[in-house]
């Protein structure tokens, strides 16, 4: 339209409009609406004949109403110091221009506030450098403590791997996430700014800058890791709610979750891989000068939105879901079910622990969803409230009406990144136990614990008696329980057989002691069979020693047996004591047996040894 000549006033016009006089900065002089109205009506013909129509943004009512020719004579007048009102207004939205301070490479591929080869301010746009200070030093002192709880518990596995099996086992894994996120942080803080940042360029006139995308070696390598086991550690803990579940709602049993182990695997870290790769795609990889380390959604809210809210809120949903019918779940059982005093203790404690556990995990969550949706709905007008109080710093132009101005609070980010890293401190308190000191007090000693028994949220939940069993069972009868794949008490390998068959004997009178009426005889020859087997076993050149060395066996069967009987563990322990008249049969009894036992050497002994064992006994 210019190079046609359509109107005479048509490159005034433009002139003016795209580059006004300004005398004074912040002042700027637009032309009169008159000189726009007379090259709109001169070119709107020779317009629509090309197709081409007024644009929007030269809209005539948006001038100021006047009939003089541009420059006006004031806009040349430089004597007068012009009002701080006036050297304020801006006529109209200019957008935001990328200073030249901020301007990166093409090839780069960076992205700031819209406009494309720019980056922000390094360290941060919105902190002093005292605030800065103070932050990284909090950062790092929280990184330790979270590294060192998360450390323990994992070295506490290590100690006795059998110890936690599923469905504890996914603790060890979060908490194995959450020792390589606290690292990255304290990595960041022991190198400041020196990887989240782009050096000084003087000669070029440029800042220092966030960096971004996978051109900078260290930053990628730390956001692969910090946004991995992020995601991981989330991933992991909704497994751990599945294996809650499974345990309490189907009693599934610890070897039936554990053949899933590698679906669990697969879906832990294929998940949180996955998105990593698509972010290293994208290229969206971000500093933070703050913390030192990479991440993403710190500059582009739609990474923020889509990669780190979404994963979030969709794993709490997830993983609340299933906490709750477990927990309503375990309640049920324990409500309607009679259970010993002692395992109803033990269930009380285990949902006591699962909830503290969940509640130490899930708070500090929130708390970081919370911030992020805080910081991703006032990250405009941060941006807008920064670009109005550097625009004269950097030379470009101030933004066009503001209505609103805010600057995001230190304590804010001081939330965010404590609760980053404090939600990977509870698995401390699962593994917290007088079992745990004891473990690593036989550790530094030197001593291994040949056998770790079995846990016992696991021998609460795998020994729930079931709902049918309870209804359908006859009043005053106890409740059997079924081990569902695990055994509930560690059972001693050392024990002889002898000590054994003594013990199926001295425990036969008390298994008839109640239900059906039955003699009260030890059998003695079921005893005399099992000791003469055993005798021949222990049988030596020496026939004397033989039968001495046996009656002592004896002697030590029986005494050593007889406590068992009193043991919490037995299971005649908790239905009802023996009473006295089962006790006196059971010696009847075994003084009966102990003549014929000794028979069985090849030398007879007396009738008072024999009276004596039975005395004994």
């Amino acid at each position: 339209m210019v190079n046609l000549v359509c109107s005479a006033d048509l490159r005034m016009f433009l002139c003016a409009l795209y580059a006004p006089v300004c005398t004074e900065y912040g002042r700027l002089s637009m032309p009169c609406r008159s000189i726009c109205q007379r090259a709109k009506d001169e070119c709107h013909k020779l317009m629509e004949i090309f197709g081409v129509a007024w644009p929007d943004d030269m809209e005539c009512n948006r001038f100021p109403d006047c009939d003089e020719p541009y420059p006006r004579a004031e806009d040349l007048l430089t004597g007068s110091e012009p009002t701080d009102q006036a050297s304020m207004t801006v006529q109209r939205d200019y957008g935001f221009w990328c200073p030249r301070e901020l301007k990166v490479d093409p090839d780069l591929g960076y992205t700031f506030m819209g406009r494309k080869d720019c980056s922000a301010p390094c360290p941060s746009m919105f902190f002093s450098q005292q605030e800065l200070t103070f932050m990284r030093y909090f950062i790092g002192v929280v990184s330790v403590a979270c590294l060192s709880a998360t450390l323990f518990t994992f070295l506490t596995f290590l100690i006795d791997v059998t110890r936690f099996r599923y469905p504890e086992r996914p603790i060890i894994f979060y908490a194995v996430c959450y020792v390589m996120v606290s690292l990255v942080f304290f990595l960041g803080f022991l190198l400041e700014d020196r990887v989240a940042c782009n050096a000084v360029s003087p000669a070029q006139f440029r800042a220092s800058t966030i960096t971004q995308g996978s051109h900078n070696k260290a930053c990628t390598l730390f956001f692969m890791v910090l946004y991995f086991f992020t995601m991981a550690g989330s991933v992991w803990w909704v497994i751990l709610t599945i294996t809650w579940f499974l345990a309490a709602v189907p009693k599934w049993g610890s070897e039936a979750i554990e053949k899933k182990a590698l679906l669990f695997h697969a879906v832990a870290w294929g998940l949180p891989g996955a998105l990593t790769v698509s972010l290293l795609a994208l290229n969206k990889i971000e500093g933070d000068g703050i913390s030192g380390v990479c991440f993403i959604g710190l500059y582009d809210i739609d990474a923020l939105r889509w990669f780190v809210l979404a994963p979030f809120c969709f794993n709490v949903a997830v993983g609340v879901s299933l906490l709750l019918v477990g927990i309503v779940a375990l309640n049920r059982v324990r409500m309607e079910i009679p259970l010993e005093k002692e395992n109803q203790a033990k269930l009380v404690k285990f949902m006591i622990r699962m909830g503290v556990f969940s509640v130490l995990y899930l708070a500090p969550l929130f708390t970081v969803i919370g911030c992020y949706i805080y910081e991703h709905t006032y990250r405009s007008i941060w941006e807008t409230t920064w670009m109005e109080e550097n625009c004269r710093r950097y030379h470009i132009p101030c933004p066009y009406k503001v209505e609103q101005t805010s600057k995001p609070a230190m304590v804010l980010f001081l939330i965010k990144y404590l609760m980053m890293l404090v939600v990977g401190i509870p698995s401390v308190f699962w593994v917290g136990s007088k079992k745990t000191c004891f473990e690593w007090a036989s550790f530094l000693h030197g001593r291994r614990r040949k056998d770790s028994g079995v846990n016992e949220s696991r021998q609460v939940l795998q020994e729930q008696p079931d709902f049918a069993q309870s209804l359908l069972r006859e009043p005053n009868t106890p409740i059997i329980r079924k081990s569902r794949g695990t055994s509930t008490q560690g059972t001693s390998t050392h024990a002889s057989s002898t000590h054994l068959a003594a013990l199926d004997d001295l425990d036969e009178p008390i298994r008839t002691h109640h239900g059906h009426p039955a003699s009260t005889r030890s059998k003695p020859s079921s005893l005399h069979s099992k000791a003469s087997y055993h005798g021949s076993l222990r049988r030596t050149r020496d026939d004397r020693s033989d039968s001495l060395a046996y009656r002592g066996t004896l002697d030590r069967n029986i005494h050593g047996s007889m406590p068992r009987l009193d043991h919490p563990l037995s299971t005649h322990s908790s239905l009802h004591k023996i009473d006295s008249h089962s006790k006196h049969s059971s010696q009847r009894d075994i003084s009966e047996a102990s003549p014929t036992l000794i028979t069985h050497g090849t030398i007879g002994s007396d009738g008072r040894a024999a009276e004596k064992d039975g005395t004994s006994a």
